[in-house]
């Protein structure tokens, strides 16, 4: 490892922090419905590490990136927004069954990209390598995870450290957890609700798409006690992209084509995760009424939740008090008035839109969240928390806007 990069993992673990800075001074601009900031607020940053001085940032080797599972669709969304960090360089891709291949061979969009070769995961060198995103299938991260160097930063995508409860993970997931240890040092990687402790974390769990669409307006509603934690019915809707690449026949295009595709009726595994973050924002059991739908677009999510407000609340109160908590957020916004979230408004970027509609029965409310899966939803949060444990601002590689139309 490099001078630079040794100061910032010496730094970072010994929690040090500094100031970034752009220009000294706030800067706040409109574009669209999209409130874009550039802020000089504190984060825990490397003592040694960058900073923005006059607008521009100090020379730093670039820090080394591993992508696990580079063939899938998570895997190749963090390949494409790795290409615009200033400070992440790819230096190890693994992909089991395309090994030897080049990524344009399996992606020819990126053909563009100077990256390695694609390795399978067991003859992959990890001392060159400084931060993991592990992008592997469910039930199949455990065990490569606890065999890599305990030096890396790991973020890891699948489902497998994300349900603190052990018996839990075994009850959803139809098999035992084989890294109990790893599970007790993993962080939930809610980026905005969690910072404080993704920042010291070495593995973060990266949250589900279907979670993270419920859990951003929900947790802040539940904290305050504006909303009943009893009945609390989610109706989500996603691009098929969200059930992976690998070849299914209930995703064939004339399947999914021209209709709605309900799945995972009462027992969908992202129940119990989106249930343990009410849990824990309400310090009670939360049950919720969830039903997931395949939609036939490739990528997009929509949240749409119904809720019961507390004695005495009104709608604007909800909508308050969500301004109020992600006034500072970069990639949270909550729409103006009546405006509708769509998922088109949010499409290959890390933005969550969302806002608070009174129903037409009394003390109803109905909140919509839209993401875009697989940003949001999954390898954009994940860099955006690398970001965050690597101490430097966690826009960086993130800040384009939507693609419309």
């Amino acid at each position: 490892m490099s001078s630079s990069l040794a100061a910032l993992s010496s730094s970072h673990f010994n929690g040090a922090s500094s100031v970034w800075k752009i220009q000294g001074e706030l800067k706040v601009s409109k574009v669209g419905k999209f409130r874009i900031r550039a802020t000089s607020m504190a984060t825990s940053s490397p003592a040694q590490g960058l900073q923005f001085g006059e607008g521009k940032a100090n020379k730093l080797d670039k820090l080394r990136i591993g992508v696990l599972g580079a063939s899938g669709y998570t895997g190749t969304e963090i390949i494409r927004l790795l290409a615009n960090h200033p400070h992440f360089q790819i230096t190890l891709m693994t992909a089991d069954r395309k090994a030897g291949q080049s990524i344009e061979s399996v992606f020819p969009h990126l053909v563009t990209q100077d990256l390695p070769s694609l390795v399978a995961v067991k003859d992959a060198d990890f001392s060159a390598v400084d931060a993991v995103f592990c992008c592997l299938p469910h039930g199949t991260t455990q065990e490569i995870i606890k065999s890599l160097p305990t030096n890396l930063k790991i973020v890891d995508l699948s489902a497998d450290f994300r349900l603190c409860d052990i018996a839990e993970y075994e009850e959803w997931y139809g098999q035992p957890h084989k890294a109990m240890a790893l599970q007790q040092e993993a962080v939930y990687g809610l980026t905005e609700i969690s910072r404080r402790e993704i920042q010291s974390a070495r593995l973060v769990a990266n949250p589900g798409c279907y979670p993270t669409s419920v859990q951003l307006p929900l947790i802040p509603l539940i904290k305050s006690n504006l909303i009943e934690v009893r009945n609390i019915i989610i109706d989500s809707k996603s691009g098929v992209s969200g059930a992976g690449r690998a070849a299914k026949e209930a995703n064939l295009f004339t399947e999914i084509a021209e209709g709605i595709h309900s799945y995972g009726i009462t027992r969908h595994r992202h129940v119990p995760e989106i249930e343990q973050g009410l849990s824990e924002a309400a310090n009670s059991k939360v049950t919720v009424s969830f039903t997931p739908h395949l939609m036939p677009m490739s990528r997009g999510m929509q949240s749409t939740i119904y809720v019961e407000m507390a004695p005495g609340v009104t709608t604007q109160d909800l909508k308050d008090r969500l301004v109020n908590y992600y006034e500072h957020e970069k990639f949270v916004v909550l729409l103006k008035n009546k405006e509708v979230p769509y998922t088109r408004h949010v499409t290959g970027s890390n933005y969550c839109l969302m806002n608070v509609f009174p129903d037409r029965i009394p003390g109803r409310a109905i909140i919509v969240s839209v993401i875009d899966n697989l940003v949001k939803g999954a390898s954009g949060q994940a860099l955006q928390n690398l970001n965050v444990m690597m101490g430097i601002p966690e826009n960086l590689g993130l800040s384009s806007l939507p693609l419309f139309p």
